[in-house]
């Protein structure tokens, strides 16, 4: 054992160098304080999701041939973008679909590609190739994949009461309202309706009166694409005396305006839309089927009759907090109750993705804090009730650090994170125990009653320092091969391989710097006999001869009593 000339212990591990530095540092406890606090804050502040986001890269190319067949298009389109599409560096499937007029080529790198760069070089090599074109082929629309802000974190079914004072389109026109508000709110990315109409006039042609007049589609056709662009083309027979219903716009602002429309001239007199055709203003039935729901009223707890809805979905902004994000969407629209009231309209949230996450990181918190409370106690019984808090507080300690690096290197706290803290929890108390189990030893061996107290703390840590570090660094590399698992369960399981390495690592630096210290101030070395026999002796009165106090080498001749018995 190696000790200076004025007999203290000579460090040699840098478990001893960091235990000798902080057990008497006046600034200890405030790292100490400044750690978990950094920690709270973290907790608090870093995004939380139910699961962990995976970085998924991927577009589609949209390039239309008018007038070619499915066989022409996969021969002078698809394939011929295949071949250069297995040029990009990182891509891991090409999908390609043929079909009249136009072909759809669907490209997927693999996972964990930079998505801003998967969609650059995607771009660029469609850019390169415009000169390779064929006669005839209309340029290419490139879409990249956007997974991120696709799926929606709350979606809302808005729906009319019975007693609703307002129509259906007065009721789209206003959760469109409501749609545009809610894209301004932070974090928001994007949002989409789904059931919503659009307002049209609906022209409801009489075929009888169209052959009557010598009057053709075609004719009819242009006259209203005169004043609307958004009316379609009609290709085939309808069934019936009904044809396509138009959406139209700018000049036509009332069915009055449609009315008057002039289709043709009949024996030189102008004929009228009107004459032909009877116009409504109503919705957009024609383009998609109306989507109906039911729910439990609350008070009765009945199922109600099937009632036609909007449902508003809403996406959030990567990297950000799901339930930070939910929370603020849905005060937006409980500020709108009254108004809603009023008019007669009622919702249901039927997701709420930052509920769901804010529940399953507060579960896994709660499991976490009761594997904490059990190993308190199980050392209670194994060291002591000191001991049990110098290793309790070494735990909270290790997972401040861990989360703070965590929010500095941007990961979200989730299901798959919390996992590595607890998979790692038993782990992280290791080095924390064997210091303070080593230390425990040193106090109570006999040579070091009379010995430093500072001195036997440094020298039972660094005792300890260089198996203990081996033991966890070969942990640390059993963890390490984890992080180079490809495809989507490896994206998926990327926090463990991330996490359990630098918990571990902190929970060297815990037990190094902080053991020592508390035990300086929590833990007391047992009493030498003197000391002892003073404490049952106040005044100095041997408690067998009832003299003076003396010392234990003294024996008792008529007694027989040694040294242990006084």
């Amino acid at each position: 054992m190696s000790r200076d000339k004025d007999g203290h212990y000579i460090t040699k591990d840098i478990a001893g160098k960091l235990g000798k530095s902080f057990i008497k540092n006046p600034l200890t406890a405030v790292l100490g304080i400044v750690i978990l606090l950094l920690g709270w804050i973290s907790l608090t502040t870093i995004p939380r999701e139910e699961d962990p986001q995976i970085a998924i890269s991927g577009g589609g190319i949209i390039v239309a041939m008018p007038g070619a067949t499915a066989n022409q298009i996969e021969k002078v389109i698809s394939i011929p973008l295949e071949k250069k599409l297995r040029e990009v560096k990182g891509v891991e499937h090409i999908y390609s679909t043929s079909m009249e007029n136009v072909g759809i080529i669907n490209i997927m790198y693999y996972i964990g590609e930079n998505r801003a760069e998967s969609n650059l070089k995607l771009y660029d090599k469609v850019m390169q190739n415009m000169d390779k074109i064929p006669h005839g082929v209309m340029p290419p629309m490139v879409k990249p994949f956007d997974i991120d802000i696709d799926v929606p974190i709350v979606t809302i079914a808005f729906y009319q009461k019975d007693d609703s004072n307002i129509s259906l389109l007065e009721f789209t026109h206003k959760i469109r309202e409501l749609e545009t508000e809610i894209t301004g709110l932070d974090n928001v990315a994007k949002t989409k309706l789904y059931g919503a109409h659009k307002e049209q006039y609906t022209v409801k042609v009489n075929v009888d009166k169209l052959t009557g007049y010598h009057v053709s589609m075609g004719q009819l056709m242009m006259a209203i694409k005169q004043f609307s662009k958004n009316a379609p083309s009609i290709k085939g027979q309808t069934n019936g005396d009904k044809i396509i219903r138009f959406r139209v716009s700018n000049a036509i602002n009332s069915v009055k305006d449609l009315e008057n429309v002039m289709v043709s001239r009949y024996r030189d007199n102008p004929l009228y839309l009107k004459q032909i055709a009877t116009i409504t203003s109503g919705i957009d039935e024609q383009n998609f089927q109306n989507v109906d729901f039911k729910y439990r009223d609350i008070n009765s707890g009945k199922l109600t009759e099937n009632r036609r809805q909007i449902t508003l979905a809403i996406s959030k902004l990567a990297g950000t907090n799901a339930v930070f994000t939910a929370k603020d969407i849905l005060s937006f629209i409980k500020e709108h109750e009254v108004e809603f009231k009023k008019l007669g309209i009622e919702y249901n949230v039927t997701r709420n993705y930052g509920e769901r996450a804010n529940h399953a990181v507060n579960e896994l918190m709660n499991h976490l804090l009761i594997t904490i409370a059990i190993i308190a106690i199980m050392l209670v019984f194994a060291l002591g009730w000191r001991e049990s808090i110098i290793v309790t507080f070494s735990v909270p300690a290790i997972l401040a650090i861990t989360l703070f690096i965590a929010y500095l290197s941007g990961q979200t706290m989730n299901r798959i994170t919390l996992f590595a803290f607890l998979l790692s929890l038993g782990l992280l108390v290791d080095a924390a125990i064997i210091v303070i189990e080593n230390i425990h030893r040193h106090l109570h061996e006999e040579g070091n009653i009379n010995r430093d107290m500072e001195d036997i703390l440094i020298e039972a840590t660094d005792e300890v320092g260089a198996p203990t570090n081996i033991a966890t660094l070969a942990i640390i590399l059993t963890m390490v091969p984890m992080a180079f698992v490809g495809g989507m369960m490896g994206a998926f399981m990327k926090p463990i391989p991330y996490n359990v390495p630098v918990a571990l690592l902190a929970s060297l630096f815990v037990a190094y710097i902080f053991t020592p210290y508390l035990s300086l101030k929590l833990l007391k070395k047992p009493k030498s006999d003197e000391e002892y026999d003073m404490d049952m002796n106040p005044y100095g009165i041997c408690g067998i001869c009832k003299g003076e106090h003396h010392t234990h080498e003294h024996k008792h001749e008529e007694n027989k009593i040694s040294k242990g018995d006084i």
